[in-house]
């Protein structure tokens, strides 16, 4: 039987060796575990699996082989018929998107002024006034490749180039360690120990040699504990598009907090302007200057962003361009700032990487970032982490 269970694991990629199969069956003759399935799960994975990494891999070929699980619950879920309804009416032809035309910046703006002006009452539908549904660059729940969203949530076509409402934001959970494992696992790869603060630890090594040179008389030496040296900054991309990445992003938070010592973070919305939060609940009030961020943590520090760089080009490139208030210069010139202040950052992306070449600002911020743009998945936070070690 085991012999089967242990092929089974090599057909599903996993890099179990004739070894390490060995070991787990010494470890059953010698009744390490029980005659529970369960204690034979956690036996069998304490023997095989090397690299937490392959445990979520390890439970599926496991749940396959010895609970007849054929896939993950959750993975072949439909999609509920109200929810494809919706969408299905958002849905244009090729031909009314191409009739629909990109208005620019300034006209964008002096067009929104000029209705605010002329309309008097609410409106649906349509593709003139402000109001739901339709195809006017103004308004909420419709299509336009290129307009201004007025109050309530995103439709999904993600569009907008401003957006006149306003907005709360809820601070990512620190706490948060269900599914964290492998991120910590692969932020591990950003480490430089060194010994600092009191000596409280027992040199061992010391001791024994000192205890020798004394013949024989005890001689205890204490050393500092070891420690993580790593300095990092983490500017959070929260609201808007990256509502749909609230899970992974939480999870990356709370590994990161447990994982580094030395770590300060910070809020910005779509791109990073003259000023940061610490708190998405008093962002309004409590807004920290990004010179005074620069001034106080030195290039020592790593720097790592973790958003979508799903938004407007207007945003990144154009003062003013932020969809919440008038910035006076650009993100781009900020973001540029923030790369000389810090040379050793990278970008960590939610999005999928398949998807990258279709969003213009993602490869805005790619190239600003020169390319050190990864997607926030196990591979790309490896590749980060790598990255950062250089």
């Amino acid at each position: 039987m085991l012999i089967d269970f242990f092929l089974h694991l090599k057909a599903r990629k996993l890099p179990v060796s004739t070894r390490e199969f060995l070991t787990l069956l010494e470890a059953m003759r010698a009744r390490v575990a029980g005659h529970s399935i369960d204690d034979f799960y956690f036996l069998a994975r304490a023997c095989l699996v090397k690299d937490e990494t392959q445990y979520d891999k390890f439970d599926q070929a496991f749940g396959e082989y010895f609970r007849g699980v054929e896939q993950i619950p959750g993975l072949a879920a439909e999609l509920p018929e109200d929810w494809l309804t919706a969408m299905a009416k958002k849905m244009l032809t090729p031909e009314e998107k191409a009739k629909l035309e990109k208005l620019g910046w300034d006209k964008l703006m002096e067009e929104l002024k000029k209705r605010l002006e002329e309309q008097k009452g609410r409106h649906q539908g349509g593709n003139k006034w402000i109001g739901t549904g339709g195809t006017s660059p103004f308004g909420n729940s419709g299509y336009h490749p290129e307009g201004i969203r007025v109050g309530g949530e995103s439709a999904g076509n993600r569009t907008a180039v401003k957006v006149w409402e306003n907005r709360e934001f809820k601070n990512l959970d620190d706490s948060m360690e269900l599914g964290t494992r492998n991120i910590k696992v692969a932020l591990r790869r950003l480490r430089r120990f060194a010994r600092e603060g009191a000596a409280e630890e027992l040199d061992l090594d010391g001791t024994i040699q000192g205890t020798a040179r004394n013949a024989g008389w005890l001689d205890l030496k204490m050393r500092p504990e070891r420690h993580n040296k790593v300095k990092v900054l983490l500017f959070l991309d929260v609201g808007g598009s990256m509502d749909d990445h609230i899970q992974v992003c939480a999870e990356m938070f709370s590994a990161a907090r447990a994982e580094f010592k030395h770590l300060e973070y910070f809020y910005f919305h779509n791109c990073v302007y003259d000023h940061v939060w610490r708190d998405n609940n008093r962002r309004r009030d409590e807004r920290i200057p990004l010179w005074d961020v620069m001034h106080k943590y030195g290039e020592d520090y790593k720097l790592i962003f973790v958003g979508d760089a799903t938004m407007s080009p207007y945003e990144i490139l154009q003062p003013g361009g932020s969809v919440e208030y008038n910035n006076p210069e650009a993100g781009a010139v900020w973001l540029d700032r923030l790369l000389e202040a810090y040379p050793s950052a990278v970008w960590l992306n939610p999005e999928p990487e398949r998807l990258w070449d279709y969003r213009q600002s993602i490869q805005i911020l790619h190239g600003i970032m020169g390319g050190r743009m990864f997607p926030l998945s196990l591979a790309g936070l490896e590749r980060a982490m790598r990255q950062l070690n250089k």
